[in-house]
């Protein structure tokens, strides 16, 4: 059975990154799926909540909603994580911790929204890792209250 860390956070209900957890599901009928959501600091929000205390509840939030609506698409997460602030910092503690995945999916903002990408994240991740990197940009109108 084959492992894809899914990694997201304001886009964690992207539309677009259900289709493509789905594609590669039908690439692989045994993928399995643990979605990782970074505790980002909320002053890097670009869709601002509460204060600098909330970051790890709005991180647990927004797994919970996920999970739920991955599961009602048909595409159940194995597991739901919260992970560091910064996302890279998240990724690596997930992959020590549990070794053995296949592939990455990661969700971003759109280029000029995303700090993610300012950082270079999908490529940073590939090669670090060497593993194939699945990258996924919320459409420009998207907005966490636009669930699919």
């Amino acid at each position: 059975m084959t492992r894809y860390l899914v990694v997201a956070h304001e886009t964690v209900t992207n539309p677009e990154l259900l289709k493509q957890v789905r594609a590669v599901r039908e690439q692989d009928r045994e993928a399995e799926f643990v979605l990782l959501v970074p505790a980002t600091p909320v002053r890097h929000l670009l869709f601002r909540r509460g204060d600098e205390r909330d970051a790890d509840v709005a991180a647990h939030k927004l797994a919970d909603r996920a999970r739920t609506l991955f599961a009602k698409r048909g595409v159940p997460l194995s597991d739901v994580r919260v992970g560091a602030p910064d996302p890279i910092e998240a990724i690596d503690g997930e992959v020590e911790r549990n070794p053995g995945y296949a592939g990455f999916i990661i969700s971003t903002l759109p280029e000029e929204k995303s700090r993610w990408l300012r950082m270079d994240l999908p490529r940073a991740v590939g090669a670090k890792y060497g593993l194939p990197v699945h990258h996924v940009v919320a459409t420009q109108d998207y907005t966490l209250g636009d669930l699919p």
